[in-house]
């Protein structure tokens, strides 16, 4: 039978005013893996926030976050309901935080239900570990130290991957994308997008790679010996409609040390810089 572990975090800081002001951070929970000796997976999206997840020499996941102050809801009618309602009381606070985590089978997903407030989640994982992290607003992605298969979304907000190994496909809309590879994973295709920031990608000199790169509105640099190839139109036809439709995009394409898995670079106001190192 596999095991499932389930944990919730649910408090109610009552008589507190002001706590989470005051607290930098608050451990939430470790989350033992089914099979701690195998690589892992960790799941975490979440609307407002920064994620950082650190690799260590552990064996569990270890949590921990600290809180923006809380949005206010219904342009501040409900505020106001409860401001008349509680005429010669004494409030005494009603802060609150809802996130869960659960595993099964080395993967831990990290449920963050705290749409009114901004949440900075800071994780440790095992070193080798796969991640999928999503945020939309008010926050950057750190990843540090990490081996495994990387898929991290932005919207607002930077991407950085410091010393990671492995693949990545990242993506945001406004933010720069900085990532630094000590090894790649051999035959990963990954991909780099964003639309308002420069792309900043290191990759080890061995690198073998089809490069597939374009910036509408700046420049893409490398320090590799790319062997550029001409840009020929692409060209789809649909038998059924009897459609034939050809189509050229600026794309920059060529090899590195004779070609290799696709790496794709597309940012549309921001430069692109493929280095070595």
């Amino acid at each position: 039978m596999k095991r499932i572990k389930y944990i919730t975090v649910l408090i109610a800081f009552l008589a507190m005013n002001g706590l989470f002001a005051q607290e930098e951070s608050i451990d939430l929970f470790s989350v033992p893996l089914s099979e701690p000796s195998k690589p892992g997976k960790l799941i975490v999206k979440q609307l407002n926030g920064s994620i950082s997840v650190e690799a260590y020499s552990g064996k569990e996941v270890v949590i921990k976050a600290s809180f923006g102050k809380k949005k206010d809801c219904c342009n501040g009618q409900h505020n106001r309901r409860d401001n008349s309602k509680s005429k010669g009381m004494r409030r005494i606070g009603n802060s609150s935080l809802n996130i869960s985590a659960e595993e099964k089978d080395n993967v831990v997903q990290v449920v963050n239900e705290q749409w009114n407030r901004k949440t900075n989640l800071e994780i440790k994982v095992p070193k080798n570990f796969s991640l999928q992290l999503e945020t939309v607003n008010e926050g950057d992605i750190w990843v540090t130290g990490v081996n495994g298969d990387m898929e991290v979304s932005n919207v607002n907000g930077a991407i950085t991957l410091e010393s990671v190994s492995g693949s990545a496909s990242t993506d945001t809309v406004n933010g720069d994308i900085d990532v630094t590879f000590t090894s790649i994973a051999s035959n990963s295709n990954m991909a780099f997008s964003s639309l308002n920031g420069d792309l900043n990608i290191t990759f080890p000199s061995s690198l073998k790679a089809d490069v597939k790169a374009k910036s509408d509105m700046g420049e893409i640099y490398t320090d590799f010996d790319l062997a550029v190839s001409a840009n020929k139109p692409e060209v789809s036809k649909n038998r059924t409609s009897g459609t034939y439709k050809v189509k050229l995009e600026q794309w920059v394409r060529g090899k590195i040390n004779g070609g290799g898995p696709e790496m794709l670079f597309k940012t549309f106001n921001g430069n692109v810089y493929i280095k070595s190192n």
